[in-house]
């Protein structure tokens, strides 16, 4: 299956929460040993819980590269446990001159085999390009971002009256000519959503912002399907990782995906219903 089938397997049956491993020893249920090995040891047990209601998973590097070798060794052995069925994104923010780009791309998803991975794009199409050679693979590229400090750049008001981060997505669209261009939007930016709705065409979006960063999943479940759209996919991080420090954290960490695939299909059954 290519990477786009996958993950429209997914959100066609209304499975939009994608669950990010940035697992951080520091907040991992502190009965585990604070040694690099509980890393992974911990990424398996949110996978066993979450594996049958996630929509994909989310890798953070810099979590792992940290740890050097052994870092990488624990995202190999996390993808090999998710399995080749479910969609993976190596969330790396890659972006440099083409020859540079060229090795990142052949990293990620020739050697680790990522079904996706997260690109800034700021130096242009050289810098995009080689990852969008792989054509059954996505990119999931950088427009408007949920962190406070959005406002520096992505926020720029131009000379023709748009934000920087609308002629940027104009941009990808162009880019787009595989139909393997993905885009990465802030959901604490709900207003700025809602009007980017036709920029985004039909092309997948990962919104990172809901739980702990302040993010409705509600209204961004509102927004797409009252508009007709489903290929977007919800990131939860901290607030599904780390919602329970006992022992029984993997049933809490299931019961709370269950409860979130429960939450979206209301919003969208009430729409239905409406």
């Amino acid at each position: 299956m290519t990477a786009q089938q996958k993950l429209e397997s997914k959100t066609k049956n209304k499975f939009h929460i994608c669950v990010g491993l940035d697992t951080d020893l520091n907040l991992i249920p502190s009965h585990f040993e604070k040694k690099l090995n509980s890393v992974l040891e911990f990424n398996k047990s949110v996978i066993e819980a979450t594996l049958n209601y996630a929509s994909s998973y989310k890798i953070n590097f810099a979590f792992y590269e940290k740890f050097g070798t052994k870092g990488f060794d624990i995202i190999e052995k996390t993808v090999d446990f998710i399995g080749r069925e479910t969609f993976i994104i190596a969330d790396a923010k890659r972006g440099d001159i083409g020859n540079t780009s060229q090795k990142y791309a052949e990293s990620i998803f020739k050697y680790f085999n990522f079904d996706a991975v997260t690109l800034h794009p700021y130096m242009g199409n050289e810098s995009v390009n080689p990852f969008l050679e792989f054509k059954d693979k996505i990119s999931f590229i950088l427009g408007l971002t949920s962190n406070k400090s959005a406002e520096d750049f992505e926020k720029l008001k131009l000379e023709n009256g748009n934000y920087l981060y609308q002629e940027v997505i104009k941009k990808i669209n162009e880019w787009n000519i595989h139909n393997n261009c993905g885009i990465v939007f802030g959901a604490t930016k709900l207003e700025e959503l809602i009007q980017s709705l036709e920029l985004f065409n039909n092309m997948p979006i990962l919104l990172p912002g809901v739980g702990a960063q302040g993010g409705s999943l509600e209204d961004v479940v509102k927004t797409f399907y009252l508009n007709g759209k489903s290929n977007f996919i919800i990131n939860m991080s901290r607030g599904l990782l780390f919602v329970d420090d006992s022992k029984k954290f993997q049933k809490s960490i299931e019961e709370k995906i269950i409860s979130l695939n429960a939450s979206v299909k209301n919003q969208i059954d009430d729409l239905s219903i409406k």
